[in-house]
C-alpha cells in the first residue's frame, strides 16, 4: 500500500510537468490563432508557416555545456586555473601594450608631430622696392645679376615678391613670382617669365 502511494507521488510531478509544457503549448497556439485572425481582418492571406521568434530557440538536447569555472577544486582548471605557477602573468593583469621589458612602441617613435617635406623648395625672396633701388633705370632682372649685384646668393633659387611699388620697365626672368609682383610689373609696362 505505501508503495502504492510511492509511485503515485512520483508519477503526480511528472504530470504536472507535462500539464505546463502543454499549457506553454496552448499558449503558442492560442499565440498563433490570435494572429490569424487579425491576419483575416486586415484582409491578408494567412502565413504558410508559423514565424520563428527568439523564445522559441533553445539548444538541441544534451548541447548545452556549462561554463568552465576556473579555480575550483584541484582538477584540470582549479587551483592555478590554467596560468601556471608563480610570476605576474599567473598573479595580475598584464597589460595588452606591454612588451617583455623592450622599449615600448610609444617612445620608440618620434615625440613630435608632422613630418619634413623633402621635396619643398626654399626660396630666396626680393621685393619690388629692392628692384627698384638695384634698377632705377630699369633692365634685365635675373637670378645670375641679382646675385652679382649682392641681393641674393647664388645657392638658392630667386622669387619676387609684391612688397612696394615700381614704376620702371623690367624683364623679369626669375624662379618664381608672385601673383602681385606679377601684376605690377606688367602694369608698369614690364614683362615676366619665370
Amino acid at each position: 500500500m505505501a508503495e502504492e502511494k510511492d509511485q503515485a507521488e512520483q508519477v503526480a510531478p511528472k504530470s504536472a510537468a507535462a500539464e505546463a509544457a502543454s499549457g506553454k503549448d496552448d499558449a503558442d497556439a492560442a499565440e498563433i490563432e490570435v494572429e490569424s485572425a487579425a491576419a483575416e481582418a486586415s484582409g491578408k492571406k494567412e502565413p504558410k508557416s508559423r514565424v520563428l521568434k527568439v523564445h522559441h530557440l533553445k539548444p538541441a538536447p544534451g548541447a548545452k555545456k556549462a561554463k568552465t569555472r576556473v579555480g575550483r577544486g584541484e582538477s584540470s582548471k582549479g587551483k592555478t586555473a590554467g596560468r601556471g605557477t608563480k610570476g605576474s602573468k599567473a598573479r595580475g593583469q598584464v597589460p595588452a601594450r606591454f612588451e617583455g621589458g623592450q622599449t615600448p612602441l610609444h617612445r620608440r617613435l618620434p615625440k613630435n608631430r608632422g613630418f619634413k617635406n623633402p621635396f619643398r623648395v626654399e626660396y630666396q625672396v626680393v621685393n619690388l622696392d629692392k628692384l627698384a633701388l638695384l634698377y632705377p633705370e630699369g633692365g634685365q632682372v635675373t637670378s645670375a645679376d641679382l646675385a652679382a649685384r649682392g641681393a641674393v646668393r647664388d645657392s638658392l633659387p630667386v622669387k619676387v615678391l609684391g612688397g612696394g611699388e615700381i614704376d620702371v620697365k623690367l624683364d623679369v626672368s626669375v624662379e618664381a613670382l608672385s601673383a602681385s609682383a606679377k601684376e605690377k610689373i606688367l602694369a608698369a609696362g614690364g614683362t615676366v617669365s619665370d
